[in-house]
């Protein structure tokens, strides 16, 4: 009768498995990274594109934008208790940019009516590649 020898892995084919997963990993992180930061911008392109529209909803209900001192929030909330208002203009809320700050809605607008800005990665003014602010009149990329 034969007995079955159980191969066992030497140290030096588990080094080379850990190398190899290392390598790899080295490979794969940057790119997702990568991905990740321009998901980010394409996502805060888009969100700024659909409360820019949330607001020409609205100003074409109530002929006028919505009130500096209520901010965004009027997309939401008939907070002026106006017969006019048939929103919420936007649903379920006024998102959050991908990076957790909250849009910047400036009326009357240095560029426009009105102003919708994004700060990016930083949350700062200016900046460069994911920290460059997202606005409705243009981009900083």
């Amino acid at each position: 009768m034969k007995c079955k020898r159980r191969k066992n892995y030497t140290m030096m084919e588990m080094v080379i498995v850990i190398v190899i997963i290392g390598l790899l990993t080295a490979i794969a992180t940057p790119l997702y990274m990568n991905h990740l930061k321009r998901a980010r911008i394409n996502t805060a392109k888009t969100q700024i594109k659909l409360i820019e529209q949330a607001v020409f909803d609205f100003q074409l209900d109530m002929k006028r934008l919505p009130l500096a001192e209520h901010g965004l929030r009027e997309l939401e909330e008939n907070l002026a208790n106006d017969e006019k208002w048939s929103g919420p203009y936007i649903r379920p809320n006024v998102p959050q940019d991908p990076w957790g700050g909250e849009y910047i809605y400036t009326v009357p607008g240095e560029h426009g009516d009105f102003d919708l800005a994004c700060y990016g990665s930083d949350k700062q003014p200016g900046g460069q590649g994911d920290a460059a602010d997202i606005t409705n009149w243009g981009s900083s990329e």
